[in-house]
């Protein structure tokens, strides 16, 4: 059999396979007691047990005000029975189930006994329950940063290469294969990852972060943008009282040997790249108040590109060149802050975060003749990029007197700042010359939001407002040098100011048998932006729209084994401001990219089918999705008549689609093994479009249809041993795909990773080793108007890390 049917028998194996999602596995029941007159009883006792066999599970008395409050209780259904002197004996069915959190029972009427017979109230014990580590919501999977043992160390963005459903390209995450995807960190969106981009991901230290949420179909509560889905990233904050905290120490090697040789007359290439990350986190907690600090600086050399291309043009004209870029990277991240709980119903946190980003970036890009025999032209830069941001955030909390009744109001403000330099030597073979680039951009964000929660008997009622004003002003200064190639009014100055209100209602119903979700949200967006009025090119532009996004699901329970949903959601993916913004930027010596302020958003309409299956030791869960979009975001690659130079702008391509299949098998076989089998399938289709790209002058671009069926594995294996020591195994094979205008090929990758309880539990040691057979390489080919190129980058991929943590 040949290797590639081989690769392909294995991936349709694994599409046979499956997981599950976090449910609540603890629910609390709380109601209130009152006479058939309305008068509230305190004291009524409340016992709850098996609806079959009659067993005790958990028992109360009604407090003053005739509330009463059951908590630990598994989903099931049970017979809840109020009695209490001088009233008749009720028993009713209730039915506990696991989509909500908490479950408020209707008021409970209890009649006055005509015979006045006593009823004594026996003493009630509450039973506490055991953890359900099955998960029932098929919307939301979460997965702990500190069970990815061959991943620690490094990134946010090398964390999640891992995860199911989630696969890394050119520095964007995607899921199942797309990467309009929502980053937000605790359930906020944040500059640290970009408002609706992913600026950042891989300077933020793994060691901050506690968990990571993916969310495929996400509900009306959350903002509409991001077709794909939203990550969440929920940052470390503990609530132990008392002292108690971590500290954390990594470091590592990468680039431990040259994977191809550089090009003649290229400076050296990074090896044996440092990687530095120290953490602490502090927590104070007594009485009403609690006090934490998170800190993590993470300091690494990267080779972030070594790319080798060979570039062909209709004219018989071949350049081979070589893109290496050697990076200094020093990321602080601390977040601090307070939770004061004010009484018993009142809460009230205020936090801020700091982050600073220095990254410095060498490169050299050399150009060849066809046959290596001549250097047409070295291309050397240096890019100085200082990132600062500040947050601010504010929110109350207010407890109704029915258990899971809150009202949170919340209040975020950001101030990020891009303050980059950026310097182009440009050497010919009779001159030299320097562009020179200084940018300015002060993002201020203010966001405010109300959301209200209401248990019911069958589930919950969701609710709230948001407003956003955001605002960008960038001013880029740019000094040509001799022989530029860019426009000498490429500068000046633009302005980008966003507002969106928005307003969300969702229900959850759940029965013994059925769960239904509805929502929708209503978004007002006003988008505007503004151009300094001599820009040879663009001129000021802005769009604003009123759309209702809509969500559903809808489950049918089998058995308490087996669960079948179907979802549907309407989402949009609104261009950022870079992909609007009007500055030309090197992205390689022949390669412009620039914004377009004409670009609009795609809307998209996505259905999926899930089928989950667990038993006592595993899950096994597939979905069946299908999305469609219109007016779909892509950057198009082009030239114009006498130049070799490629322009690559935003533009608004049409229809596209993406279909898959994913499936995950979790699969614990015994007290030391586990494994993990994640399958993707999907295919990928742009349907034919023509667009006019204005910069730096009018050509029009014309492609036809685009399909393409690709698909990733991921074979997750953890060993837990004796005294402490754990192992995990990683192979991760991503199979050919489309990109705009062309194609990606295979790429496949083992990560390994040993971690070793120590100080009795207090510390821990770990070793891993990311791309152990340093085999991940990136080739792609690219097909544009009157070029195509081939290109291979062996950019660092290979990492291997050694750790220290203690808990105190």
């Amino acid at each position: 059999m040949k290797k590639g049917d081989l690769i392909l028998s294995l991936f349709i194996f694994l599409l046979f396979i499956n997981f599950s999602m976090a449910q609540i596995s603890s629910v609390t029941v709380s109601g209130i007691v009152t006479s058939t007159n309305k008068v509230v009883l305190p004291y009524a006792g409340v016992v709850l047990k098996t609806a079959k066999e009659q067993r005790f599970v958990s028992g109360t008395i009604s407090n003053e005000e005739g509330r009463f409050s059951l908590t630990g209780v598994q989903p099931d259904t049970y017979q809840l029975e109020i009695s209490m002197t001088g009233y008749q004996t009720i028993t009713q069915s209730v039915f506990v189930g696991s989509l909500s959190e908490f479950l408020e029972i209707p008021s409970i009427e209890l009649e006055q006994d005509p015979g006045g017979t006593e009823t004594k109230i026996e003493e009630v014990v509450v039973s506490g329950s055991k953890k359900n580590e099955i998960s029932n919501q098929l919307d939301k999977k979460i997965y702990s940063i500190a069970d990815n043992i061959s991943q620690s160390g490094g990134s946010v963005l090398q964390s999640m290469q891992n995860l199911p459903g989630i696969t890394v390209q050119d520095g964007k995450v995607q899921l199942r294969g797309n990467d309009k995807v929502t980053v937000l960190i605790d359930g906020k969106q944040t500059a640290l990852t970009g408002f609706g981009s992913q600026t950042g991901l891989d300077n933020i230290p793994s060691s901050a972060i506690d968990k990571i949420e993916i969310i495929n179909n996400p509900s009306s509560k959350y903002d509409a943008n991001g077709n794909a889905g939203i990550i969440n990233i929920i940052m470390k904050k503990s609530k132990q009282n008392g002292w108690n905290g971590k500290v954390g120490f990594t470091t590592g090697l990468g680039a431990l040997w040259v994977r191809k040789e550089n090009l003649p007359t290229i400076r050296p290439q990074y090896t044996l790249t440092p990687k530095i990350n120290p953490s602490v986190s502090l927590n104070y907690r007594k009485d009403k108040v609690n006090i934490f600090l998170q800190a993590d600086h993470l300091y690494t050399h990267t080779l972030n590109k070594n790319e080798f291309v060979t570039r062909n043009y209709d004219d018989g004209t071949v350049i081979h060149s070589q893109l290496k870029r050697n990076r200094n990277t020093n990321y602080l991240t601390t977040k601090a802050g307070i939770d004061w709980t004010i009484d018993s119903q009142n809460t009230l946190t205020v936090s801020g975060l700091y982050g600073s980003e220095k990254i410095i970036d060498r490169g050299d890009q050399p150009f060849f003749n066809g046959d290596l025999s001549q250097r047409l032209r070295l291309w050397q830069f240096l890019e100085d990029e200082l990132k600062t941001t500040v947050m601010a955030t504010a929110s109350y909390q207010h407890k109704f007197k029915e258990a899971g009744h809150l009202l949170n109001v919340g209040f975020n403000y950001t101030f990020h700042r891009e303050d980059e330099k950026y310097f182009y030597d440009n050497f010919l073979p009779f001159s030299t010359g320097t562009d020179a680039f200084k940018l300015l951009s002060d993002e201020q964000v203010y966001d405010f939001n109300v959301d209200y929660v209401k248990p019911l008997k069958y589930g919950r009622i969701e609710a709230g407002i948001k407003l956003r004003n955001r605002n960008i002003p960038t001013d880029m200064n740019f000094i040509p040098g001799a022989n530029s190639v860019l426009d000498a009014a490429a500068g000046g100055k633009a302005t980008y100011k966003e507002l969106i209100p928005a307003v969300y209602g969702n229900y959850i119903f759940e029965n013994e048998k059925w769960e239904a979700e509805l929502g929708v949200r209503l978004e007002y967006v006003n988008i505007q932006y503004d151009v300094n009025p001599n820009h040879p090119t663009y001129k000021s532009d802005s769009y604003n729209y009123t759309q209702p996004f809509p969500n559903l699901r809808l489950a049918y329970k089998i058995n308490d084994h087996h669960k079948l949903s179907v979802f549907y959601n309407r989402r949009v993916d609104r261009p950022n401001e870079v992909d609007i913004r009007i500055f030309p930027k090197y992205d390689d010596a022949e390669i412009i990219k620039v914004g377009n302020p004409g670009l609009r958003p795609q809307f998209t309409n996505s259905i999926e089918l899930g089928n989950k299956y667990n038993w006592d030791n595993g899950y096994l869960y597939s979905a069946l999705y299908h999305r469609f979009a219109n007016g779909t975001i892509t950057r198009i690659s082009s030239t114009v008549p006498q130049s070799n130079l490629i322009y690559a702008v935003f533009q608004n391509a049409g229809k596209s689609y993406n279909s898959g299949l994913e499936m995950i098998w979790n699969q614990k076989v015994s007290k030391v093994y586990s494994f993990n089998l994640n399958g993707n399938l999907y295919r990928n289709q742009i349907n034919a479009f023509s667009v006019d790209n204005r910069y730096p002058q009018p050509v029009v671009f014309s492609a036809d249809q685009q399909t393409a069926i690709s698909g990733n594995l991921k074979f997750n294996n953890t060993l837990k041993l004796s005294k402490g020591l754990d192992a995990q195994l990683t192979a991760v094979y991503l199979a050919p795909d489309i990109i705009p205008q062309g194609k990606i090929k295979s790429r496949f990758s083992i990560d390994m990773g040993v971690k070793k309880s120590v100080q009795n539990g207090k510390g821990e040691l770990f070793l891993n080793a990311t791309d152990l057979l340093n085999t991940m390489v990136i080739q792609k080919q690219i097909q544009g108007s009157g070029f195509k190129y081939t290109s291979d980058d062996y950019y660092e991929t290979q990492v291997i890390r050694l750790g220290y943590s203690y808990k105190f």
